[in-house]
C-alpha cells in the first residue's frame, strides 16, 4: 500500500481531535467533581472568642472606715524618776512577786519600797519610840486630869494644857515619821520600773542621786496636731485605730480622741489633739512611733469591693458583671474609701456576679467564661 504524506496529516488530525476531545471531556468531569464537593461540605459560621474570667457573688455585709492619718511618738500616761532625798546606805530591797531584789521592767504597785536608805544616827536623832512614850503618857494625863475636872480637883485650864501636850507630841512625832521615810524610795502610782541605776550594796549614796525611773505605759497619749481643714470632723471620743511596723505587724490596737484644743496656730494652721491608746496588753513600748488612723465616718453591712475593680472613662464609674455568659458594665456611686477598697452605694446588688479577674481587655457584651 502506498502510503501518501497527505494520508499521513489526514491521520494525525483525526487522531489529536479525538484526544482533545476526550481531555476536554475529562477536564469538564473533573471540575464538576471538585464543585459537587464543595457544595457538599458544610460552611463554618465565624465564632467569638470567650474570655475566661472569675467573678464574685456580692453580699452586703461588708464594712468599711474613713480614716484620716496621723502620727507622733507614743508618751507614757504617768512617768517619774525618783531621787534620794536624804544620804545613807544602798539597800536595794525585794520585789514581793519574784523573791528577788527588783529589776529593770518589774511590774511595782503604788506605796512598794524600791531603795532603802540607811543611816543609823539620823534615825536615832529622830527619837521615834521617845516621841510614841511621850504621846501615850499625853493622853493618859489627859484622861487623869477630864476626870479630875468632873470632881473639882483639876481645872479647865489644866485640861487644855493636856490638849496641848498630846497635839505638840503628836506634830513632832509625825514629822519624825516624815523625815525617816525620805529614807526610803517609794513607788508613786502602780507601773513599771524603765530605769534602775547601780549601786554598790550597803555603799553611801549622796542626797539627790538618781534611784529609780518607773513608767505606767498600759495607757499611752498620742499628741498630734490636726489641720484647721478637719475641725468640725474630729471629735472628742471619737474611736482611733493605732498601728506600727515593728511592734504591730498584724495588730491593731484601739485608741480615741481624748482632748482637742480650741486654739488654732497662725503658724502652722493646725491645732493640737491628743489621743489615749489602750495598751493594757503591753504591745506598744514608750517612745514607739506609731500611726493613727482616726475613723472620720463608717459603713456597716454594705457591699465593699477593691478599688482596682472599678473603672472610669468620661466622669463615669462603672464595673463588669457576668449576665447570660455576656460581660455588661454597671454604672456605680461609690461612697467611703479606704486605701484599698470602696463602698458602692449605688449600681450593684447582692447576688450579682461582679467579674473580679480579666476585666481589663473586656468590652461590653463581650462573650466570658467563669473559671470556676
Amino acid at each position: 500500500m502506498y502510503i501518501t504524506r497527505n494520508s499521513i496529516v489526514k491521520t494525525i488530525s483525526k487522531n489529536g481531535l479525538k484526544l482533545a476531545k476526550k481531555s476536554a471531556i475529562a477536564l469538564c468531569a473533573l471540575g464538576l467533581f471538585y464543585l459537587s464537593s464543595c457544595r457538599s461540605q458544610p460552611q463554618s459560621a465565624p465564632t467569638e472568642i470567650e474570655t475566661p474570667v472569675s467573678v464574685r457573688e456580692l453580699k452586703p455585709t461588708g464594712s468599711i472606715s474613713k480614716f484620716y492619718p496621723t502620727s507622733g511618738n507614743a508618751t507614757p500616761t504617768a512617768s517619774v524618776t525618783l531621787n534620794s532625798e536624804m544620804a545613807g546606805l544602798y539597800k536595794l530591797q525585794i520585789n514581793p512577786r519574784t523573791g528577788r531584789p527588783y529589776r529593770l521592767n518589774d511590774a511595782v504597785r503604788k506605796g512598794d519600797v524600791i531603795v532603802r536608805l540607811e543611816d543609823k544616827e539620823f534615825e536615832n536623832n529622830q527619837r521615834i519610840e521617845t516621841l510614841k512614850l511621850q504621846l501615850e503618857n499625853a493622853e493618859q494625863d489627859q484622861i487623869v486630869q477630864k476626870e479630875l475636872l468632873e470632881l473639882g480637883g483639876a481645872t479647865p485650864a489644866q485640861v487644855r494644857n493636856t490638849e496641848v501636850t498630846i497635839i505638840n507630841t503628836r506634830n513632832s512625832l509625825e514629822n519624825a515619821m516624815i523625815s525617816l521615810g525620805r529614807m526610803e524610795v517609794k513607788a508613786p502610782f502602780d507601773g513599771y520600773i524603765v530605769a534602775l541605776p547601780h549601786y554598790t550594796p550597803d555603799v553611801r549614796v549622796a542626797n539627790n542621786q538618781p534611784m529609780v525611773s518607773i513608767m505606767n505605759y498600759n495607757n499611752l497619749i498620742l499628741e498630734v496636731n490636726f489641720p484647721e481643714s478637719t475641725i468640725g470632723l474630729i471629735q472628742v471620743n471619737q474611736p482611733v485605730h493605732i498601728t506600727h511596723s515593728v511592734g504591730l505587724p498584724n495588730d491593731t490596737l484601739r485608741g480615741v480622741i481624748s482632748e482637742l484644743s480650741p486654739s488654732i496656730s497662725s503658724e502652722t494652721r493646725t491645732y493640737m489633739g491628743r489621743i489615749l491608746i489602750d495598751n493594757r496588753d503591753l504591745k506598744l513600748r514608750p517612745g514607739m512611733f506609731v500611726k493613727a488612723d482616726v475613723i472620720l465616718d463608717k459603713s456597716s453591712d454594705v457591699i465593699v469591693i477593691p478599688k482596682n475593680l472599678v473603672l472610669s472613662a468620661r466622669n463615669r464609674k462603672y464595673v463588669y458583671v457576668v449576665e447570660r455568659n455576656l460581660a455588661v458594665t454597671r454604672t456605680v456611686i461609690t461612697g467611703i474609701e479606704d486605701e484599698d477598697n470602696v463602698e458602692i452605694v449605688d449600681g450593684l446588688y447582692e447576688n450579682d456576679n461582679l467579674i473580679v479577674r480579666g476585666f481589663e481587655t473586656l468590652r461590653e457584651n463581650s462573650r466570658v467564661r467563669v473559671l470556676r
